[in-house]
């Protein structure tokens, strides 16, 4: 198998650029304190980025990853252990993969 050179400095450049994207993050907040608000408000980032992950995949997925995340979130509301509930969504996904 042979590796295109320009493939290899590409994954090179991503590796740099994301490194600088998170070693950036903590240079800036070593500079400034935010404020509460701020704190606040930057707090609801990771579930944020988390929806704009699921959603996608639930409009252009079909039945399978909605009848998974319905039963994740119907097993979360239900027994507030996210192990099972994540258990039980791929579990309800596996199933609906197997029967069609």
């Amino acid at each position: 198998m042979s590796v295109h050179p320009w493939n290899l400095v590409a994954i090179l450049l991503m590796g740099i650029a994301t490194y600088a994207c998170r070693g950036g993050g903590y240079w800036l907040f070593r500079q400034v304190s935010p404020s509460p608000a701020i704190r606040a408000i930057l707090s609801y980032i990771p579930g944020t980025l988390f929806v704009s992950f699921v959603v996608p995949a639930l409009v252009h997925g079909g039945v399978q990853p909605v009848v998974g995340a319905a039963a994740t979130a119907g097993l979360m509301l239900a027994t507030r252990n996210m192990t099972l509930a994540i258990g039980g969504g791929v579990a309800a996904a596996w199933v609906v993969w197997l029967l069609r």
